[in-house]
């Protein structure tokens, strides 16, 4: 399958190079693409085994080792992820097959820092979607894979709409259009057994290829879409790329969380891949040296490279932009060199920790999912070993609760979702492990803090399951954020801009100013009582706004004790809980 994939898409390489309209100056897609397949075909031909998870195993190193590009890295990732999810099994069914693809969606969104929809991104996450959803009515793989390429061709007809580049242009995204080639090869091996397909692409094909081109040619008065971009309008001009060996480290514990938002400050386009020992980094920055020295604080540099892409742009303007079929368009080098020799043997895309003994494995394990780094400590200092980011607006998928799981070794693991869009993502990924965990249905922060608080590490399961749903409750929790649009809620007149106060589900407080839809909200909350409020500032939340909100409560509810903690989440400017 894998081969004929790679051949399919070699075979088009000239279509998928002909839709690459975006104004970044970064090399062709499907030139990458191809290059990238090529590395992994390679890998699998050296080291052929009969076991899907070994030769899955193989293909994702030998992609991830010469992924070039941002389109080959995130196809190296989606493999990556494929091959997690086939880790252990030499033949897989099609819910096995339809999950590893879901995992290797999960993998490459997790990747790159700022996931784009409209892209490959977003046609594999729909494929993979419709392959899970169909694998539970057939158990025909071919079936199966027929049925994820007429959705990937589905969802890259829809591309356009999501980005409005490749609608002003009239194509689809090129990197989605070289994933569906991929699956049309898959489906050629299963229907044919033929790894290869026709020499030539049809004369019909040709002729789609040459109007594309013609159309990019002749976009804004016969200007290419990348000669609309102002070459000045680059702000992030350095592409970069290098190997971070960690194990020649300073000493500094490398943190991937810490060196990303450092590395955003000053750039864009940042994919960050590591395991134990090494970290593939890819970055476009103003300020080379100052990523540089955030790097060497993590261990050595190696195999580093530097592309001035308003150097390049110029070029491309000058008609001096010639295609080196070696290196792909702009001569362009690989985004990433291949590992050093003494350490591709280290490199592991799968780790493994020996079980401790059974007298070493704790009780408990938690987890729970917030968002906001002062929200994060309060669940950490309470004893929970994982917080999962997520909430209203970004949730965990089902993926993202399995790997969590994963890294604790405990006899019972307890989940608290905190949002009830992310319940049935816990308890699917309870399901699917086989390990002893409970998710208990929190809906909100307060909840899950209550339910964090009620819990005794001497205490049964069930004493402690008793305990915290108890304390689930007895807490009453409320949001304030602003309404995004005109509208009207239980006889309340809602405009775009003002501030809401949400108990309950429902809003329950609207008004023009944020320290009065507290007072409103918090009004509502102590109708039935309460005796400790404890307000979780958001990051946009002001100091002297937060003041006088204590001050209001303490002068109208002198007998409620009131706690402030810097939640630091977003979107909500104050989380609020009564207990």
């Amino acid at each position: 399958m894998v081969l004929s994939g790679a051949d399919s898409l070699h075979r088009h390489v000239d279509h998928v190079n002909a839709l690459n309209v975006f104004p970044v100056p970064d090399g062709d897609t499907g030139t990458n693409m191809n290059l990238t397949m090529t590395a992994g075909v390679k890998e699998i031909k050296d080291k052929r085994s009969a076991s899907i998870s070994k030769t899955a195993e193989i293909l994702s190193k030998g992609l991830l080792m010469g992924a070039r590009g941002n389109s080959g890295v995130i196809l190296s990732q989606l493999f990556r992820g494929f091959s997690r999810g086939v880790a252990g099994l030499d033949e897989v069914n099609a819910v096995q097959f339809a999950h590893a693809l879901q995992s290797g969606v999960d993998t490459a969104y997790k990747a790159v820092v700022k996931p784009v929809e409209g892209t490959i991104l977003t046609v594999a996450k729909d494929a993979a979607k419709h392959a899970v959803h169909i694998a539970r009515r057939t158990p025909d793989i071919e079936e199966l894979v027929r049925e994820v390429l007429a959705k990937a061709n589905e969802s890259l007809q829809r591309t356009p709409e999501l980005l409005p580049v490749l609608k002003q242009v009239g194509v689809v995204d090129s990197g989605g259009q070289g994933l569906v080639y991929i699956y049309e090869g898959f489906l050629r091996f299963l229907v044919s057994g033929a790894t290869e397909g026709a020499a030539e692409p049809s004369e019909a094909k040709a002729d789609h290829v040459a109007s594309i081109q013609e159309r990019v040619k002749q976009l804004d008065a016969n200007a290419s879409a990348q000669a609309k971009l102002n070459t000045e309008d680059i702000e992030f001009l350095y592409d970069m790329e290098f190997f971070i060996d960690l194990t020649r480290g300073t000493g500094k514990p490398y943190n991937e969380e810490e060196f990303e938002k450092a590395l955003a400050k000053n750039g864009d386009s940042i994919i960050l891949i590591s395991d134990e020992e090494i970290v593939k980094v890819h970055v476009h920055s103003r300020r080379p040296g100052e990523v540089f020295d955030l790097a060497m604080a993590y261990g050595e540099l190696t195999r580093m490279h530097i592309l001035n892409m308003r150097e390049q742009h110029r070029d491309l303007l000058h008609g001096e932009h010639e295609e080196n079929p070696e290196q792909g368009e702009s001569a362009m080098p690989e985004v990433f060199a291949e590992m050093p020799a003494e350490q591709e043997e280290s490199f592991q895309l799968h780790s493994e920790n020996a079980e401790p003994p059974a007298d070493e494995i704790a009780a408990y394990g938690f987890i729970a999912v917030a968002m906001g780094d002062g929200i994060k400590d309060i669940y950490q200092s309470l004893g929970v070993d994982v917080v999962l980011s997520g909430g209203q607006t970004m949730n965990p998928s089902t993926q993202d609760f399995i790997e969590a799981i994963e890294t604790i070794t405990a006899q019972h693991i307890i989940i608290l979702p905190n949002n009830s869009n992310i319940i049935m993502a816990a308890k699917q990924a309870a399901e699917i492990v086989e390990r002893d965990i409970t998710v208990l249905e929190t809906k909100t922060i307060p909840q899950g803090i209550a339910a964090a608080f009620a819990f005794q590490e001497e205490e049964s399961l069930e004493t402690n399951i008793e305990a915290m749903q108890e304390a689930i409750a007895h807490v009453k929790s409320g949001q304030v954020t602003y309404a995004v649009r005109d509208t009207q809620f239980d006889g309340l007149e809602i405009k775009a801009g003002n501030f809401i106060g949400i108990s309950g589900g429902k809003i329950v407080a609207t008004t023009e100013h944020l320290t009065e839809t507290c007072e409103q909200l918090l009004t509502k909350m102590l109708e039935t009582g309460g005796e400790i409020i404890t307000i979780l500032t958001g990051e946009d939340a002001k100091e002297e706004e937060t003041a006088s909100l204590v001050e209001w409560v303490e002068e109208h509810h002198p007998d409620v004790e009131v706690e402030v903690h810097a939640g630091g989440q977003p979107i909500y400017s104050y989380i609020i809980s009564v207990e």
